[in-house]
């Protein structure tokens, strides 16, 4: 890697429990900024000797080339199920976001041009920070909750973005059970709907690149297909990129076809969209 890495960086503490990232900086920095979430299913393990999530393998893939492309890139840890669940990861994303936002100077970054790229519940986190509205807070006494928590440019991976039709989080990350059909006045309806990205898709949500393997048979790749249609749909630029025969990790084992350059294009994206206003 073209780059250092500043390890265990503190973005939030919760009941004193360290919310750490790890900051990848690059040689040649661009003056732009991507935060790194690894798909987890929302969990992980705890307990001394436990990897943490910012070192699951998946920052390989994606952080190291976007530091070599020039972006100052965050990985970061969450809060984890089954200890903690919905909307707790969201929340630790959204303040990881805040943290670089408020810090963009130290960090030779432009405070109003912050990506995000992630795969599987990674995926789902940043689609939320793009698309669920965090405005900052200034009255609040946290001057990190001064700062907005949403992101202006996304890249997903095989990211689930509407738990109603397919629901595959309930207990673990939702907490709740599937609702019923036609219960649509249920609590357990009202949480799957809102921890749902594209319910809260509008005009404004960032530009988002969806990418997702064909055979993936953890998250349904129409999850990505409903998506990247709710995004057209609003006005959203958008792109669907499908990997012919794909399974549903991160180097898309199983692919039929030599790989299309994922990563290639998920730079791109973020070259062409970040950067361009």
């Amino acid at each position: 890697m073209n780059g250092q890495i500043q390890p265990n960086v503190i973005y939030g503490m919760y009941s004193g429990l360290a919310l750490l990232m790890d900051v990848y900086t690059p040689n040649e920095p661009n003056g732009y900024g991507v935060l790194f979430i690894s798909g987890s299913g929302w969990s992980a393990p705890l307990g001394f000797g436990s990897k943490p999530l910012k070192q699951s393998g998946q920052e390989q893939v994606y952080a190291v080339p976007l530091t070599d492309a020039g972006y100052t890139t965050f990985v970061i840890n969450h809060r984890v199920s089954p200890r903690f669940q919905y909307p707790d990861p969201i929340i630790d994303a959204q303040r990881a976001v805040r943290h670089i936002r408020h810090n963009a100077d130290d960090y030779g970054i432009r405070p109003d041009r912050i990506g995000a790229v992630g795969g599987s519940s990674g995926g789902h986190l940043v689609l939320m920070l793009g698309c669920l509205p965090a405005p900052g807070d200034s009255e609040s006494g946290d001057p990190l909750m001064g700062e907005s928590g949403n992101v202006q440019c996304v890249v997903a991976r095989a990211a689930p973005s509407n738990f109603l039709i397919d629901d595959q989080a309930s207990e673990r990350f939702l907490g709740c059970r599937e609702p019923r059909d036609g219960d649509t006045l249920s609590e357990e309806y009202g949480i799957h709907r809102d921890a749902s990205p594209i319910n809260h898709v509008t005009s404004a949500s960032p530009p988002t690149l969806l990418i997702h393997g064909e055979k993936d048979d953890i998250v349904d790749p129409n999850q990505s297909v409903v998506m990247h249609e709710a995004l057209k749909a609003a006005g959203v630029p958008t792109d669907h990129v499908v990997i012919p025969g794909g399974g549903h990790g991160a180097r898309f084992s199983g692919a039929t076809e030599p790989v299309v350059d994922y990563v290639g294009r998920a730079i791109s994206w973020m070259d062409q969209h970040l950067k361009a206003r």
